[in-house]
């Protein structure tokens, strides 16, 4: 049992960390020390995910606001260009079958790019150094050994298998043992916080998780900057939690109203301006995006009819004069918005419609989607929605919501942005919470068998090996199935593994996956290889006659391998490579 459980939320935007000690955690679960980041006028409960790294590719000098304001300054003399600076670059590893250890990522200026681990390891080396700095002022007499913390790495239920390895092996990099490391699935670690949120005594029942009974079924909606992520938990017997149906979601946060809003810019200011402004003033570049963060926090459907004022940097306006020859009002003007924008100054007043549409997009993709999801024969019963991340902070988000779905409760908590980091702590001193998940993929290997007259799999390959007999080939040998319910260290069948040769150092096992509940054959439509498992075998003097025993367990947020070495009876973890 740790001293302390410490967790490291890693978001598209913004990210941050929380820990809690033991005897507190006893006391109040929901007691989590957590940062204050600041950046100018902005004050924010975590850090942007901002990473500038020094002209040696190697070394992180900043994070965060720190980096932010760095690299800007460096910008106003050029002294920017050899610097390495990367922002909203976790959503590089939401790709499907795309994520490998030798992934590369653009920095901000698009013309050099560094490996992915680097960027990824730097950024949770300095969380985890900044959390424990922070967490040995409130011991006396000593310092924290690395055996007093148990670490807890958030990330989006929607990842595939490899992006959820890549990120381990990034925080391994960064100095984290392997055994003290818990992946958390970011909507289940708030579903979690959510869970232990006291009863508000001025407000009903129904908007307290506390008070859910046995049987309560509800939908958490995890709107993060990157990713939205939906899963839907019902409440145990014994007060844990299950999953209903596999996590779903897509990539609609709320930097799609960035894009949305950085779009709307170049329409207002004419093409080549928007690149030039970022590549002369990236100081001002920061400001006007930031001041946009504040506004977006602040815009709400209930301002439909108004205006809003927009900052427009004088540096903005001068460049869109040397590089169309033509005034800010002018190409207002000239834009499909005309008359519905005012310039002033270094202002700009919006008709709000305007900016309220910036939401469409996302806020329409998370609508339709929940809509299908209610309408599963699984999650039948559902009639709460529990709002968390930080997009679920936004008026205009919340709004939408309660008007689609008007006969649920939608509850959003106090700490919305928080939610995910507190539940990660939570959840790192109490694994079992999550009782059962429900598998998203079908897992298992690629074999091949005798060919018999009774084969009850369709028609595959089918060849005669050297041995002269008639073998089946690329069949799927299925581990668990997509739906599937799986429990908390349910172990699957034993597999057995044997050597094929007398002197083989290792038995390995190609693992596929496919949406399908019941492929027959590797090679089939939608299926694909993922993975591979390696077993060692220490020392050949059994040759052939050597034997391993394999269970697959899918319950976890990772994959695990138990296997067992017949010969001594020793039984060991291993885990499948999904970055090949």
């Amino acid at each position: 049992m740790s001293l302390l459980v410490a967790s490291i939320d890693f978001g598209t935007t913004y990210s941050g960390w929380g820990f809690s000690f033991r005897h507190e955690f006893e006391s109040d679960p929901t007691k989590v020390s957590a940062k204050n980041w600041s950046g100018g006028q902005l004050v924010s409960q975590k850090g942007p995910t901002c990473v500038l790294i020094c002209p040696d590719g190697k070394t992180l000098d900043e994070f965060g606001y720190k980096a932010e304001n760095k690299y800007a300054e460096m910008a106003l003399d050029k002294g920017h260009k050899q610097w390495y600076y990367f922002r909203r670059f976790k959503m590089k590893l939401f790709k499907q079958g795309g994520v490998g250890r030798k992934l590369m990522l653009e920095d901000e200026t698009g013309q050099k790019s560094l490996p992915a681990k680097i960027v990824f390891s730097g950024a949770i080396r300095y969380l985890k150094n900044d959390l424990i700095k922070e967490s040995e002022k409130r011991i006396t007499g000593g310092g924290i050994t690395d055996a007093d913390i148990n670490w807890v790495l958030t990330v989006p239920a929607i990842w595939n298998d490899a992006a959820k390895q890549f990120m381990r092996e990034a925080a391994e990099e960064a100095g984290i043992a392997g055994d003290k490391l818990t992946i958390a699935l970011e909507p289940e670690a708030a579903s979690v916080f959510c869970r232990h949120l006291p009863l508000d005594t001025t407000a009903s029942a129904i908007t307290s998780l506390a008070s859910f009974k046995a049987g309560t079924k509800y939908l958490v909606l995890d709107a993060g900057g990157g990713t939205v992520d939906i899963t839907v938990h019902e409440v145990g017997g014994s007060g844990e939690l299950k999953e209903l149906y596999k996590a779903s979601g897509g990539a609609w946060g709320g930097t799609k109203v960035d894009d949305a809003y950085e779009k709307f810019l170049v329409e207002i200011t004419g093409p080549g301006v928007m690149g030039t402004f970022k590549e002369n003033h990236m100081d001002d570049y920061i400001d006007l995006l930031r001041d946009f963060e504040i506004k977006k926090r602040d815009i709400s459907t209930k301002k439909s009819g108004g205006k809003v004022i927009l900052r427009m940097p004088v540096a903005l306006v001068k460049t869109v004069k040397e590089v169309t020859g033509k005034t800010m009002k002018e190409t207002i003007v000239g834009s499909v918005y005309g008359e519905r924008i005012k310039h002033h100054g270094d202002k700009i007043q919006v008709d709000a419609e305007i900016v309220i549409e910036l939401f469409d997009e996302p806020v329409t993709s998370i609508l339709n989607h929940v809509s299908t999801l209610l309408n599963r024969s699984a999650v039948r019963g559902c009639n709460k929605i529990v709002m968390v991340g930080g997009f679920s902070e936004s008026p205009i988000l919340q709004e939408r919501v309660q008007k689609r779905f008007s006969g649920m409760s939608v509850i959003v908590p106090n700490e919305a942005g928080l939610a995910v980091l507190k539940g990660a702590v939570i959840f790192g001193h109490s694994p079992t919470t999550i009782a059962e998940r429900v598998c998203k993929l079908t897992y298992g290997y690629s074999t091949t068998h005798l060919y018999s007259e009774t084969c009850s799999h369709p028609t595959g390959r089918r060849e005669t090996d050297k041995n002269g007999d008639m073998r089946c080939y690329d069949i799927f040998k299925i581990r668990a199935r997509a739906g599937e319910k799986v429990k908390l260290s349910q172990e699957g069948p034993e597999s057995a593994a044997t050597p094929v040769s007398a002197s083989q150092k290792a038995v390995g096992f190609e693992i596929y996956a496919s949406r399908n509940p019941n492929p027959s054959h590797t090679t089939e439509k939608g299926c694909s290889k993922i993975g591979k498992l390696r077993i060692p075998i220490d020392d050949t003097l059994l040759g052939k006659a050597r034997e391993f025993g394999v269970r697959f367990i899918f319950g976890g947020t990772e994959i695990e391998v138990k296997v067992e070495d017949k010969a001594d009876k020793r039984v060991f973890r291993k885990r499948v490579d999904f970055l090949g």
